[in-house]
């Protein structure tokens, strides 16, 4: 337990500050497995528009610090190669 009153405030601002980027990572991971879900499909069109969503959240991500930019870009690239994948 936190022994003085602006350690119990940091203790209570840091689990919201947790549950909120919880939030958005999952939310992350369910955009992927959908986007994921598409390429394996050979939906093109649909994925092409998914991707874009997908991106955005991860950049949004990395500029929060939720992610590390290069994490962020490593994925991107990821999945624009498998994108490109789909014939």
């Amino acid at each position: 337990m936190p022994q003085r009153k602006c350690a119990a405030k940091r203790l209570r601002i840091d689990k919201k500050l947790k549950l909120h980027n919880n939030q958005l990572k999952i939310d992350i991971k369910k955009e992927l497995k959908s986007f994921r879900a598409l390429v394996a499909d050979g939906k093109k069109s649909e994925a092409q528009e998914k991707i874009k969503i997908v991106f955005a959240k991860l950049d949004r991500a990395s500029t929060k610090g939720i992610l590390h930019k290069n994490t962020a870009a490593r994925r991107k690239s990821n999945l624009s190669t498998a994108l490109n994948s789909i014939k």
